[in-house]
């Protein structure tokens, strides 16, 4: 028996590496003799980066950017074999990085995460993929292409400064000083939205409440982005209202394929390639995935769902460990998981499990691996 474990991180308590721990433990002794490996996973979210380094030849790069505010922050991207990169705009531009009490979306900026790839461009890499979740931002992605040398002018022809309240100001764009090493490059945005750029399902609307948008805020930065939308029209002539992801880290999605040419592609299938998990499948007889928590989110593009399809395609069978099942969960089985075990065993406050959880995962590793014996035992 081969069995793989890549399974996501339980937030807050178990990492994607532990579950292997256990997981192995668990099938050794269950299955004494058993061939167990692992691979880290994740889905464009926190500790994409991680995940992918852990996995794969590459070494963390740091160095100090700016923030979401403007102030210095301390970020990290992977540099990988081959002259790729991963990184995550959250490292440089998330909302983590902005106290509670100073959130507000007209003051952000994410000029942090285009020094990140102006950084991984002169390091040589030419292949770029970016996870865009978890913004502190509405800017449209100004700032960041700032970094790169983009100028975004007002009527007066004055540069702007790339945060959200100088979306409406914007009156034309010059691209005349874009970094040359851009044209060299490919850009992979991860990315698993498809919020167009502005509208009741754009950018501003969908997520800037969470980034501390008041309604009359909000109202005015839709204006702004509408406006700078129109400015986009004009010089790449694609409508991003049209454009599915456009809306994205506060209309960063939009930037990064107006001005980069990046291309969109599920955050969990982006890690799944770079960490090369079809060739991992080789000769495995089982997978065991999970998250925290199963629901209808989970078939779209989450881990399971990633690493499922995967093994579907392989004819490989798959089973997962979580935390707990809500609404929808079992709309994964569709997605080449073949069931799900959860490691809450019992009647118990959220706290104690969470308390509880390598415990409670050990457990429901040992319960799983022995029905797969059983049903190895099984006569047809």
């Amino acid at each position: 028996m081969k069995f793989l474990f890549a399974s996501d991180s339980f937030k807050g308590t178990l990492s994607s590496r532990r579950t292997a721990e256990l997981l192995t433990a668990a099938a050794e002794e269950i299955f004494p003799g058993c061939q167990c490996a692992s691979v880290e996973t994740a889905d464009g979210g926190e500790g994409t980066t991680d995940a992918v380094l852990s996995a794969v030849s590459g070494t963390k790069r740091s160095l100090d950017v700016h923030g979401p505010l403007g102030g210095t922050v301390r970020a990290s991207y992977g540099i990988l074999e081959g002259g790729k990169a991963i990184m995550e705009m959250a490292a440089a531009s998330g909302l983590p990085l902005v106290p509670a009490e100073m959130r507000d979306p007209r003051r952000t900026t994410t000029y942090g995460t285009g020094e990140l790839i102006a950084d991984a461009l002169r390091q040589g890499c030419r292949d770029i993929s970016i996870a865009i979740g978890g913004s502190a931002t509405n800017d449209g992605g100004m700032g960041c292409m700032r970094a790169l040398g983009v100028r975004f002018l007002d009527a007066e022809g004055r540069e702007l400064s790339g945060c959200g309240e100088d979306l409406i100001q914007v009156s034309a764009i010059d691209v005349s000083g874009l970094n040359p090493l851009v044209k060299e490059a490919s850009f992979t945005v991860m990315c698993d939205v498809t919020n167009p750029l502005c509208g009741e399902n754009g950018a501003t609307f969908t997520f800037g409440k969470q980034k501390g948008g008041t309604p009359d805020i909000l109202c005015e930065l839709e204006k702004g982005m509408e406006n700078y939308r129109d400015a986009l029209f004009r010089l790449t002539g694609i409508n991003m209202d049209e454009t599915a992801g456009a809306g994205a880290a506060g209309g960063l999605g939009a930037a990064l394929m107006a001005f980069l040419g990046g291309k969109l592609k599920s955050g969990i299938d982006t890690v799944l390639d770079l960490v090369d998990f079809d060739r991992r499948l080789e000769g495995v007889s089982l997978v065991v995935t999970g998250e925290g928590a199963a629901d209808w989110q989970s078939v779209f593009g989450k881990v399971m769902q990633g690493v499922g399809m995967r093994c579907k395609k392989h004819g490989i069978p798959a089973v997962a460990i979580t935390g707990s099942m809500g609404k929808g969960a079992e709309d994964i089985f569709d997605c080449g998981i073949e069931s799900i075990v959860t490691t809450v065993n019992g009647v118990m406050p959220l706290d104690e499990a969470l308390e509880r959880a390598e415990e409670l995962y050990l457990s429901a590793a040992r319960r799983m691996f022995r029905l797969i014996r059983t049903g190895m035992k099984t006569k047809k």
